[in-house]
C-alpha cells in the first residue's frame, strides 16, 4: 500500500472559505483533521491566474489571497510531522466562470505545468492533484508529464492523482489504463443510479484495476456536497459505503458533518460553540454525523480487510447493496445498504458467510444495536438504512 490507501483524503478547495486565514487557517485546522485520521489534503487550487486569462497563469506563484509560499511550507512541515500528506491541485483554471479547466486547450499550458510539478515536488509536496485529467491526458506532453512522477525517492512515493466526472464505467477504465495516475476520482458509482448498476460499476473497476488507483469521492466542487447529493438519503448512508469500498474514499471539506447546499463550512467550527433554537438542532446534527464519521474512519485505520481486503459482491436490487471485505485471517466485514423507502430482506450466499455477524455500524441504533449479534445470511434492513457487520476469520 502508499501513503494515500492508508485512510481517507480530505480535499480542501477552497481555503479562504474552509478557514478565515487561508493557508495558515488549514495549519490550525491540522488536530481537527488528524483526529478523523485523515492521511492526506487535496489542497486548492491556490496558484496566481485571472479567469480564463491563460497569459495570467503563474502555477508556481500562491495567489496572495491565499497566503505566500512560507505559510504553505509551514503547513506541509507539520502536517508532515502529524504522519499527513499534503496534495496541491493544480488545475489551471479554476474562477467561479470559467470556460474550462484547461482553458479549453490544454496544450497551451503544459510546459508550465511540468515546470510546477517538478518546483512544487522539490519543495516537499508529496502530489500533484488535476481535475478534468481527461482534457490534459489528450496531449502529447502527458508521457512526459507521466514521468516525472515515476521518479520515487528513497522514503515515499510521490502521487499523481486526478479526477473526472460524467464518464461511463468503461471511459473511466479507459482513462486509468492510458494515464497510470496513481489515483483517480471518478464520482462513481452514481447514487442515483440503482443499485444492481452500482454494483456492476464496482466490479468492473476493481476487477480491471487494483484498487489502490480507486479513488471513491461522490462530492467536490462539480459535483457537490456529499448531503446535497443525498438529500432523500441520510449522508451516513453514503459515508459507510465510502469508508468500506476496495480504494480510497475521498471527502471534501463539510462532508464530514453532513453540510447541505447552502451551508457554509463554518458550521464545522461553530460545533464546539453554544446554539440556541433551531442552530442547536442544527449543531446536534452536524455532530452526530461526524462523530459517526469518525467512527467510521477509525475501522477503516485498523481493519486490514477494509483497507486493502479483497471484494465481494453479495446482493444488489433496484434500492439496495451488499458485499463483503476479506483480508486472509483479519476479521471479515458485510455491508449492506438500503436507500430505498420500503424494508428489505437481503439473502446472502457465499461459503465464508457465519449464521450471525456482530454491528461495527449502524445507522439505526434502535433497530441494529451495536455491538448486536444480527443474522447474515438473511440480513433485514429498514428503509434508507445501513448497516456494517464483522465476524471472524472461522479457519
Amino acid at each position: 500500500m502508499n501513503w494515500w490507501n492508508e485512510g481517507p483524503l480530505y480535499q480542501i478547495s477552497n481555503v479562504n472559505e474552509f478557514s478565515d486565514n487561508g493557508l495558515k487557517g488549514v495549519d490550525e485546522k491540522l488536530d481537527y483533521l488528524n483526529q478523523m485520521k485523515v492521511k492526506g489534503l487535496i489542497l486548492g487550487p491556490i496558484h496566481s491566474v485571472q479567469t480564463d486569462q491563460t497569459s495570467t497563469l503563474e502555477l508556481t506563484s500562491i495567489n496572495p489571497e491565499f497566503g505566500t509560499e512560507s505559510d504553505l511550507q509551514t503547513l506541509l512541515d507539520r502536517a508532515h510531522r502529524k504522519g499527513m500528506s499534503i496534495v496541491l491541485n493544480l488545475t489551471p483554471n479554476y474562477g467561479n466562470a470559467g470556460i474550462s479547466a484547461w482553458f479549453n486547450k490544454a496544450a497551451s499550458v503544459t510546459e508550465k505545468l511540468k515546470e510546477a510539478c517538478i518546483y512544487w515536488l522539490g519543495k516537499g509536496v508529496d502530489g500533484i492533484f488535476l481535475s478534468d485529467l481527461k482534457q490534459i491526458a489528450k496531449t502529447e506532453a502527458w508521457t512526459s508529464i507521466q514521468a516525472i512522477f515515476n521518479k520515487t525517492d528513497e522514503t515515499k512515493k510521490i502521487a499523481l492523482m486526478g479526477s473526472v466526472t460524467d464518464l461511463s464505467v468503461d471511459e473511466v477504465s479507459l482513462l486509468l489504463n492510458h494515464t497510470s495516475v496513481d489515483l483517480l476520482l471518478t464520482g462513481l458509482p452514481d447514487p442515483g443510479e440503482a443499485g444492481i448498476k452500482q454494483a456492476n460499476v464496482i466490479q468492473k473497476l476493481y476487477a480491471s484495476h487494483p484498487q489502490t488507483s480507486l479513488g471513491w469521492s461522490l462530492s467536490g466542487q462539480i459535483l457537490g456536497s456529499l448531503a446535497s447529493r443525498s438529500q432523500s438519503v441520510p449522508v451516513r448512508l453514503y459515508h459507510t459505503l465510502l469508508f468500506t469500498l476496495p480504494g480510497t474514499p475521498v471527502f471534501s471539506a463539510g462532508d464530514e458533518v453532513g453540510l447541505k447546499k447552502g451551508e457554509k463550512l463554518q458550521a464545522m467550527w461553530d460545533m464546539e460553540s453554544q446554539a440556541d433554537g433551531a442552530n442547536a438542532t442544527a449543531k446536534g446534527d452536524h455532530i452526530a454525523v461526524h462523530d459517526f464519521f469518525k467512527a467510521l474512519s477509525d475501522l477503516k485505520a485498523k481493519e486490514r480487510a477494509l483497507l486493502h481486503g479483497e471484494y465481494v459482491s453479495l446482493n444488489s436490487s433496484a434500492t439496495s447493496l451488499a458485499y463483503l471485505r476479506l483480508w486472509d485471517q483479519s476479521e471479515r466485514f458485510v455491508f449492506a445498504m438500503n436507500w430505498g423507502s420500503d424494508s428489505v430482506s437481503m439473502t446472502l450466499v457465499n461459503e465464508d458467510l457465519p449464521a450471525e455477524g456482530r454491528v461495527r455500524a449502524t445507522t439505526n441504533a434502535e433497530s441494529l444495536p451495536l455491538d448486536s449479534m444480527v443474522s447474515v445470511k438473511k440480513l433485514e434492513l429498514g428503509p434508507k438504512r445501513a448497516v456494517l457487520l464483522s465476524y471472524p476469520y472461522a479457519g
